[in-house]
């Protein structure tokens, strides 16, 4: 949806433009977020005799499956780093009418995609137990933790492209191919997970490593769908060129990504000692932990998906000299977002039992995580003012405050406050918790005050 130049907006309009992008978004998320919420249901639900036969029960399961896509995730930063560069750069050029350097922004993209995916892949197969070792798994969540990575890594090359791909779809303003490329990821790995996790319909038990490999079946049929609708065209964009190196957009798109690229991995780094200190809790911490952080993934859905609709508007407008439009399109997204936010986390304060109950058996796991949850439901504002004004931000060629505030939150707020409340008050997981809310909150605030400043205006991408 590219926005002419000279259009005006009100608050109506901005709305609408919104929701247009945004609930599509939104879907894609909910669809990515279900291969990991399948895996820890069917992971959550594994068979006693499945767990038995494979020398491991439910705890140890979900916290080899936890901390292994824990190691996934900090993986694809590289290329999700790379995904964001190519929508605010393809933003620009799509709102200033510029379509064949949109074009050559998407091949640069999904080189630089592909390199980093097998870069992903390697570290990911070649040194998976040491990677489980720095995330303080023991012997038994190392062993079948490391399985189930270097199954699940072989997809990354591919991922890459799914990602790289439906991020340059969004800067274009299509939000609706990704939904539904993410329909088939997610149908390929619910069914797969499904059938091979406890072995049902005569398919072999495999346990976690079922798991991963349904997951990594569905990315990388993901990936070669997004590559076929690129070569065929769609929205605008189309690979009708064998890619070829330009030193020149391959610099902007970094320059976009890579401070995202770092916020991520400083992110990620700062959990390898907030796990530390989760694992020092006890197996059924973690494995309460890892099913708050799931659940606690459905409340991100609107943000994130309204964080898009914010990344792209702003970009797009911004590439059309329309600065107040892009502020407009910012604060409307906000509004939005935090009103969907909030009515997710009134369910977590009032019943989050029920939540815990859908996804795991184990009653200790339910019991650790119901007042961590309830924390995450109050501060979903926060939550939604830091996704939706940090992608704002970026839209409007500003990547580097989002970085400087998680590090400086993440690193001075939350890991010295998680480790008072849980080392020098024993809060256990609901010091651990109580600390990630607290920086929530500054993170959403710093958010909020720079979009608010509006000297992203100035920005060059």
């Amino acid at each position: 949806m590219a926005i002419p130049v000279g259009a005006t907006r009100g608050r109506s309009s901005q709305r609408s433009a919104v929701l247009k992008l945004g609930l599509p978004a939104v879907g894609e998320q909910l669809l990515s977020l279900m291969v990991g919420l399948v895996d820890t249901y069917v992971v959550g639900h594994l068979s006693l005799e499945v767990a038995t036969a494979n020398g491991y029960d439910r705890q140890v399961a979900l916290a080899a499956t936890g901390i292994s896509s824990q190691v996934t995730w900090t993986l694809i930063t590289f290329f999700m780093a790379v995904a964001l560069g190519s929508t605010v750069v393809i933003a620009r050029f799509i709102g200033a009418g510029e379509r064949e350097q949109a074009n050559q922004t998407l091949r640069q993209g999904l080189i630089i995609g592909l390199a980093m995916g097998l870069l992903g892949l390697f570290l990911a197969y070649a040194f998976a137990p040491q990677l489980m070792d720095l995330l303080g798994a023991n012997d038994q969540v190392r062993r079948y933790g490391a399985g189930y990575l270097r199954i699940s890594s072989l997809s990354m090359p591919l991922m890459a492209m799914l990602y790289v791909g439906n991020a340059a779809l969004r800067g274009s303003g299509d939000t609706r191919t990704p939904l539904k490329v993410m329909l088939v990821v997610n149908g390929i790995n619910a069914v797969l997970s499904l059938l091979l996790v406890n072995g049902y319909l005569g398919f072999p038990a495999l346990g976690i490593n079922g798991a991963a490999f349904a997951a990594m079946s569905g990315q990388g049929v993901g990936g070669l769908i997004v590559l076929a609708t690129l070569i065929r065209g769609r929205s605008g964009l189309h690979l009708n060129q064998i890619p070829r190196p330009n030193r020149n957009l391959m610099w902007r798109i970094l320059r976009q990504g890579l401070p995202y690229g770092a916020e991520q991995f400083i992110f990620q780094a700062a959990l390898l000692i907030f796990i530390h200190l989760i694992n020092d809790i006890g197996t059924a911490a973690y494995a309460a932990h890892n099913t708050i952080i799931t659940i606690e993934s459905i409340s991100f859905l609107p943000g994130m998906g309204m964080a898009v609709a914010a990344t792209t508007l702003v970009g797009q407008h911004m590439g059309a000299n329309q600065p107040q439009a892009a502020s407009e399109s910012g604060f409307e997204a906000f509004r939005l977002g935090a009103i969907f936010m909030s009515a997710i986390g009134l369910l977590f304060v009032i019943a989050p039992e029920v939540f815990l109950r859908f996804f795991v058996a184990d009653e200790e796991v339910v019991r650790l995580a119901a007042l961590p949850l309830r924390m995450v439901g109050f501060a979903q504002p926060a939550l939604a003012a830091n996704f939706i004004f940090s992608g704002s931000l970026r839209g409007g060629g500003e990547p580097k405050w989002p970085l400087i505030s998680k590090m400086l939150s993440v690193w001075c707020v939350r890991l010295p406050l998680a480790w008072l409340l849980v080392k020098h008050f024993d809060l256990g997981l609901n010091g651990i918790w109580l600390a990630m809310c607290t920086d929530f909150a500054v993170q959403g605030t710093l958010a909020w005050w720079r979009f608010r400043q509006g000297k992203w205006q100035s920005a060059k991408v």
